[in-house]
């Protein structure tokens, strides 16, 4: 066989076959890893549409329809648009439950945080007993919210409570603490505050963990006192961990629904009405649900933290790009 006849023929096998039989053999095993990847894939996206965005579109189709007891039956809702949105916002309800849900949320992270971020530095120090008591500060995070609001129910109750009975023995009057307008909000703040403590303390207190103890012994050489510290150091390297606290600390409370509804019930009146609670009285609550408007005053939850969880993300990205 001349050297042309060679080359227009193509390679030769060579012994094994390796010219001819290499390429399949690679091929079939990168569509194996393709299909292991999407086998592995497979269950988080079968969770997400089940569990997500299956709810999430029916939350938003029951918003533009106007659905009935009947017709959420029969599937015979007609199709409204934005108009169970213009219901709700010209709804007298509206104003006091965004102002409620704004106070509650803002409040209840902040002291959250707060308290959370000066428990984790405290714990930080690793003395006597340091683990046994940060076990016990998880107590309220462990515990089911109706237990916890209940319990917070009993102890605000204006004629048997213990907080009452404490005021009372130092001098002070009692408090309506549950059935007054001027204090049910207050109320399940200071519930709600009670509860979110110990996540703040986990996330923080984990992030301080990863904080090089070098830093802190340069900085006590350079005679820095333990405010000092806090701010050259601690609070600086903890802003990640604090900027995702934040975001899911907001999150959670926009959505709180258990604690205000077995304290207050949203009451006395609208005192302690916010769009989690509000949304649940629509649908739920009366003999005749308005299931269309509750609908539309979740999504407006969903809009809010999706709102906030958008600056988070461009805030990281400026931050990552700096």
């Amino acid at each position: 066989m001349t050297t042309t006849q060679t080359a227009l023929r193509g390679p030769v096998r060579g012994e094994g076959g390796t010219a001819d039989t290499a390429a399949p053999p690679r091929a079939r095993r990168r569509r194996s890893g393709q299909w292991a990847a999407w086998a592995f894939l497979a269950p988080v996206v079968i969770y997400l549409v089940v569990f997500y965005a299956f709810p999430l579109y029916r939350n938003i189709e029951l918003s533009v329809r106007d659905y009935t007891v009947r017709s959420f039956v029969q599937g015979d809702a007609p199709f409204v648009g934005l108009d169970n949105y213009v219901k709700i916002f010209q709804n007298p309800t509206f104003g006091p439950a965004i102002l409620h849900t704004a106070v509650f949320t803002v409040v209840s992270i902040a002291f959250q945080f707060t308290i959370g971020m000066a428990l984790a530095v405290f714990f930080h120090q690793n003395f006597r007993l340091s683990a046994t008591l940060r076990a016990l500060f998880l107590v309220p995070w462990l515990l089911p919210l109706i237990v916890s609001a209940s319990t917070w129910s009993w102890m605000l109750n204006s004629d048997s409570g213990v907080v009452n009975a404490a005021l009372e023995a130092v001098g002070l009057p009692g408090i309506n603490w549950l059935t007054s307008p001027d204090w049910a909000l207050t109320s399940v703040t200071i519930a709600n505050i009670w509860i979110g403590i110990p996540f703040n303390l986990v996330i923080l207190y984990s992030g301080l963990q990863n904080i090089p103890s070098e830093l802190y012994e340069a900085a006590a050489l350079d005679g820095a006192n333990g405010w000092q510290k806090f701010w050259r150091i601690t609070f600086p390297l903890l802003r990640p961990v604090s900027a995702i606290t934040l975001l899911l600390g907001l999150v959670y409370t926009l959505k709180v629904f258990d604690i205000i509804w077995i304290m207050t019930r949203g009451g006395p009146g609208t005192s302690s009405t916010t769009l989690a609670t509000w949304s649940y009285q629509l649908g739920f609550a009366s003999t005749l649900p308005d299931f269309s408007p509750a609908a539309a005053v979740g999504n407006v939850l969903i809009v809010i933290a999706l709102v906030f969880g958008i600056i988070y993300i461009r805030t990281q990205r400026k931050q990552d790009l700096a």
